[in-house]
This record gives structure tokens, C-alpha cells and sequence, in this order.
């Protein structure tokens, strides 16, 4: 599987969330289909079946790739240091 940029993948979650939002405050037909588009993305994006699921698995990878993004910085520092 690729793995989705994260400004990509946090980009479809701030737009899933604004439309899980407004379907939740006032549903219309426009709402729904916008729900439903996000929901469909985010679960391509992760490789997931449900939106349960990949709300689970993003927060994963946001958490993985920050954690990377750390390790990058340290071993740079300490490559600068010596």
C-alpha cells in the first residue's frame, strides 16, 4: 500500500470532519453526499473498509510519521554535534 502524504491525509480529515459536522448540525442531500465522499477518500487513503477504521488506522500513520519526523531531526542533530 502507499502511503498517503500527510499533508494529504490530515487535509481529508479536517474536510471529513467540517462535513461529519454539518451533515450532524443540519442534513441535507448536499451533506450526505459530501460525508459520504470523505468518508469514501479517507477509507481509500488508508486501505480500510469502514470510516471507524480509518479513522483508527490515520491516526497511525500521523502518529508514525511524526514519530519518523522526530528521529529524522535527532539523528541529524547528533550527526551535526560530532
Amino acid at each position: 500500500m502507499l502511503l498517503p502524504a500527510e499533508k494529504e491525509l490530515r487535509a481529508v480529515l479536517a474536510r471529513f470532519a467540517d462535513a461529519r459536522f454539518r451533515h450532524d448540525l443540519q442534513p441535507t442531500g448536499h451533506s450526505s453526499r459530501e460525508l459520504e465522499d470523505t468518508s469514501y477518500t479517507l477509507c481509500v487513503m488508508t486501505g480500510t473498509q469502514t470510516v471507524d477504521e480509518a479513522l483508527v488506522a490515520a491516526d497511525a500513520l500521523l502518529e508514525r510519521m511524526t514519530a519518523d519526523r522526530r528521529a529524522g531531526t535527532t539523528k541529524a542533530t547528533q550527526t551535526l554535534a560530532a
